[in-house]
């Protein structure tokens, strides 16, 4: 029997796009697909017609050696590059078609893998002083737990899952269209390979319900903000028995009225007055662990100096090492000052003038030069 031209076979014109190839093919896809006409040999047979059709225009050299020598370029007498039965077929050209084909059906390409309950976030927030320390948190969060009158399977006491006839408890099935098979996730019982005959009535035949859950965590020192700590097992519910997901809690530390962190450095900035950056002093500093250090700051001190403290910094996370804290003095102009100060500023200006600092004498020098040139 002659075979149809592909362009009847699909229903499109000459000329058609690739688009319109595809979208064509797949309207006859969805119409004649074997899963939908069970039985149906007139169906089956043009769905394979289709197939056949669309295998040959979605290509452009197949397209070019049909549109030039008809079926008889794949007989292997009339242009190369024979059909041959479709031996040599590659499934890659049809993927994109069935990929939105199985959604149609409302399955996956794949069987159900997994049962496991989903994870689960939240939010932890901490001082720095916790995280410089470590800390326990209580944390109450409400989940999906396994469902205690029925033990999770979803059926209700004295009845049992009973095996999905649909794909024999395998959780999938497989189609053959001529020349490829396909399989797809059971479109009865999702992929668990059985079926609730008598639903639980606590949880309507989900295996699981929802519920207040309450547990202790052991923050480490060291943590960062945004550091991710793990809880195995204490996300959802898995179901029809699978394991139940993990709850991730992250960590946000609140800002510090003093301190200012940097991984494991800690940062802030000390105030000193004018005569005491000039004159020099020693000065007790606070520290994270709630001790103190003194420093001294020595005379002509600039604005900006930073000093280091080594080892007074955070804690290394599963380390037995700390970083450093660094203080950067920050220099406290007087806006106010009395009659006196005033008169000991200008006694002390006057002896400036007489002996001026050598770092303003050589900014203004070059400042005239610039001048001048300008």
């Amino acid at each position: 029997m002659a075979k149809r031209d592909c362009y009847d076979v699909l229903g499109i014109p000459k000329g058609a796009s690739k688009d319109d190839i595809k979208k064509a093919y797949r309207k006859l896809a969805l119409k004649y697909h074997p899963d939908k006409n069970k039985g149906d040999k007139a169906s089956e047979e043009k769905f394979k017609e289709a197939s056949e059709a669309y295998h040959i225009l979605s290509d452009d050299k197949r397209k070019a050696n049909y549109d030039q020598f008809g079926h008889a370029a794949f007989e292997g007498g009339g242009g190369g590059g024979g059909f041959q039965g479709f031996g040599g077929f590659d499934s890659s050209s049809f993927s994109d078609i069935f990929e939105d084909f199985f959604s149609d059906f409302g399955g996956q390409p794949s069987r159900r893998t997994s049962n496991r309950g989903n994870d689960l976030r939240y939010d932890v927030d901490i001082s720095l002083e916790d995280a410089f320390a470590g800390t326990e948190k209580n944390v109450r969060y409400t989940t999906y737990k396994s469902c205690k009158s029925c033990s999770g399977s979803g059926a209700a006491k004295g009845s049992k899952p009973v095996k999905c006839d649909y794909c024999s408890g395998r959780g999938k099935v497989r189609t053959n269209q001529g020349f490829f098979t396909v399989q797809q996730t059971c479109p009865q019982c999702s992929g668990y390979g059985e079926m609730i005959g008598t639903p639980c009535n606590i949880c309507n035949g989900n295996g699981k319900v929802q519920a207040p859950e309450n547990v202790t965590v052991k923050i480490p020192r060291g943590v960062d903000d945004g550091t991710r700590i793990r809880l195995s097992g204490k996300g959802e519910a898995g179901s029809k028995g699978g394991a139940s997901g993990d709850l991730y809690l992250f960590i946000s530390i609140d800002n510090h009225n003093i301190f200012k962190r940097s991984e494991e450095n800690l940062y802030y900035e000390l105030p000193v007055t004018f005569s005491d950056a000039a004159l020099g002093t020693s000065v007790e500093v606070p520290s994270i662990d709630g001790g103190k250090s003194k420093i001294k700051i020595p005379a002509g001190t600039q604005h900006g100096k930073q000093f280091r403290l080594k080892g007074k910094g955070m804690p290394i996370l599963r380390r037995s090492t700390f970083g450093d804290l660094y203080i950067r003095v920050v220099t406290q102009v007087p806006t106010s000052l009395s009659k006196r100060q005033k008169e000991i500023l200008d006694e002390f200006n006057k002896i400036e003038s007489n002996k001026p600092d050598p770092v303003i004498k050589s900014f203004f020098e070059k400042a005239k030069k610039f001048w001048k040139k300008s």
